[in-house]
């Protein structure tokens, strides 16, 4: 569907995207694109829908309309009701589109038609952008920060109603988000980015074996539990969490039985795509400067 293959975008002298390696996005996947800021993830979007210059190569075999984006920042008519924004935009009439008549309805937004847009609640204006991106039904669709700045309970209803949606669609998905926990019940792939560069690309799964092992479990940062696992193999993790690396089943039974005895709490994650993340920027970082020291020594 999308192939991309030694791709740079320079904003000046500095380099914003590099691509090194072929990243290949194919009929029905569903990728979770992360980085923290600056890392790259809205260039890239942008480079692919051909916004922006780039040195390199895209092939694809879709034409832009069958592409639809959702973009994190979106701007509508204050003061006209939200049926009269719909049918504007779409040129159609909700009573005569049975589409959107279903997508009003699987996102429960009837009640919000006479509304207008600036008393929407930030989870209804979300809904009513994913229902004008979702009724283009296109083969291709971008999703950034579609729930940036919402509550916990709202970013999950919306991203279950999306999961939802999309069960039984070949759509292929990529949805920009730091919000680990809302990838890891939607993509079934990761492309992670750090400072314009690919950390890595590939199945959700293979990348937290390859990084994490078979398990992580994961406690509290504390006195106590540093002494108690200062002998086990730890991931890096944020500094509130001590995660433990389990390759086997043997292992994992190990520590947990460790930790029940001792009365601690813990969580058992087979798809962590947070600690996984950062274990695979810190090899990263780690081959980058085994390079570079490598280089000056031949030097």
């Amino acid at each position: 569907m999308i192939r991309i293959n030694n791709v740079q975008v320079k904003y000046g002298n500095q380099l914003a995207l590099s691509i090194n390696e072929p990243i290949i996005m194919e009929d029905g996947d569903r990728i979770g694109i992360i980085g923290s800021n600056g890392a790259g993830k809205s260039t890239l979007v942008k480079t692919i829908l051909g916004l922006t210059n780039y040195q390199g190569s895209i092939v694809t075999d879709l034409k832009p309309e069958e592409i639809a984006v959702h973009m994190q920042h979106n701007h509508y008519a204050n003061t006209m009701a939200v049926k009269h924004i719909m049918e504007t935009i779409l040129n159609t009439s909700i009573k005569k589109n049975k589409m959107l008549q279903e997508l009003i309805t699987f996102f429960d937004f009837e009640e919000c038609l006479k509304k207008k847009y600036s008393s929407l609640s930030g989870g209804q204006k979300q809904r009513l952008t994913i229902i004008l991106v979702l009724i283009q039904d296109s083969p291709f669709v971008f999703f950034d920060e579609v729930t940036s700045g919402l509550d916990f309970e709202t970013r999950q209803r919306l991203m279950t109603k999306l999961g939802e949606w999309y069960l039984d669609k070949n759509t292929t998905l990529c949805v920009v988000s730091h919000y680990y926990e809302e990838l890891e019940q939607l993509v079934n792939k990761i492309l992670i980015l750090e400072a314009g560069q690919v950390v890595d690309f590939g199945n959700k799964d293979e990348l937290f074996r390859n990084y994490c092992g078979k398990t992580v479990i994961t406690i509290e940062n504390n006195e106590k539990n540093k002494e108690l696992t200062k002998s086990l193999l730890k991931l890096k993790a944020p500094a509130h969490l001590i995660a433990l690396s389990c390759q086997n089943s043997d292992l994992e039974k190990e520590i947990t039985g460790l930790l029940i005895k001792e009365d601690i709490n813990f969580k058992r994650s087979n798809n962590d795509i947070e600690i996984m993340s950062i274990n695979a920027k810190a090899h990263f970082h780690e081959n980058k400067a085994g390079g570079k020291n490598h280089a000056e020594k031949t030097a």
